[in-house]
């Protein structure tokens, strides 16, 4: 099911100083299935805060269209099964953990052991039920993140939108941090990451989407998207003649200290290098497809279109 879908979606501000419309998001069309974790990606200014203030139903599109748990954004009872935590939440710093849940428990009409229970049950999936009863005053960033998304999933969510949830975190932070999100996927909550810590959403993420200057320029599963199509293969056994021959099949050759890597360029070449080892009396120690990073994407689909 697509627990998010966009069509055409565009939203234009009218920039009194420049006297003229800016465009911050130029028809996006993006689906987020149930059951995942979607990274929603691009550099500041890309649209991504904008499209998820459409989403939210707190703006409204120039034009497009857009859907939200099957139901066109803005629905009422659409909003009571979503969550949404800010890049940078405020919370009354004077309340305790337990004091924060039970209050937006409240909003969302929980009360008696209903509350109680889920409230304790929050606690201890975010790792905070021995800090319930210290002021957020006392609370570290990440003690913080964590209650914010405790508050986050107060209503159950089906749908849990999260701006930048690991920023400036330290790395403990960090893991506790993407450990949760994986929890929680596992749970059935289907998750729409916005984030720069790119690689937080390498290890977390199923599929992203790219901005840049209010276009989705990339979007897919990330297996797919780090894939460069080129094989690396550990060989021995070969005579210094032979691995100069394979020089000129493989896409480049690593000789250093005893080791032989021959790099292929797709799955025929890497079959015919294979094929070569072997028939020269040599042994394949290993086929590795190599990929990028996530950053080295990014970067790199963001050049391409600045």
């Amino acid at each position: 099911m697509e627990v998010i879908k966009t069509e055409g979606l565009t939203k234009h501000f009218y920039d009194p100083l420049r006297r003229q419309a800016i465009t911050a998001v130029d028809n996006l069309d993006l689906i987020v299935e149930r059951g995942e974790i979607f990274g929603f990606l691009g550099p500041n200014g890309a649209g991504k805060t904008t499209t998820i203030k459409m989403l939210l139903g707190l703006i409204f599109p120039t034009s497009g269209q857009a859907w939200v748990l099957g139901n066109p954004i803005g629905d009422k009872k659409t909003r009571e099964k979503i969550s949404y935590m800010p890049e940078n939440p405020y919370f009354y710093d004077y309340m305790t953990g337990e004091d924060l849940l039970y209050f937006y428990g409240g909003l969302f009409g929980l009360k008696g052991e209903a509350l109680r229970k889920k409230v304790d049950e929050l606690l201890g999936i975010v790792g905070l039920s021995e800090h319930r009863k210290k002021e957020l005053r006392g609370y570290s960033r990440g003690m913080l993140q964590r209650i914010g998304i405790a508050q986050a999933l107060i209503n159950d969510p089906e749908l849990l939108i999260l701006d930048e949830p690991t920023s400036g975190l330290d790395p403990i932070a960090h893991r506790e941090v993407r450990e949760l999100l994986i929890r929680l996927k596992e749970q059935g909550k289907t998750i729409f990451l916005c984030s720069h810590q790119l690689s937080d959403v390498e290890m977390v993420c199923d599929r992203v989407g790219i901005m840049n200057r209010g276009k989705l320029v990339r979007t897919g599963r990330l297996e797919d998207l780090l894939k460069v199509g080129e094989m690396e293969i550990a060989v021995e056994g070969l005579e210094p003649s032979k691995i100069d021959a394979a020089e000129k099949i493989a896409s480049r050759v690593y000789k250093k200290n005893g080791d032989v890597l021959l790099y292929a360029d797709g799955e025929d070449k890497a079959q015919e290098i294979i094929d070569f080892v072997r028939q020269n009396g040599g042994k394949i120690l290993s086929m590795v497809p190599l990929r990028r990073s996530l950053e080295e994407l990014f970067v790199e689909i963001v050049k391409e279109v600045s």
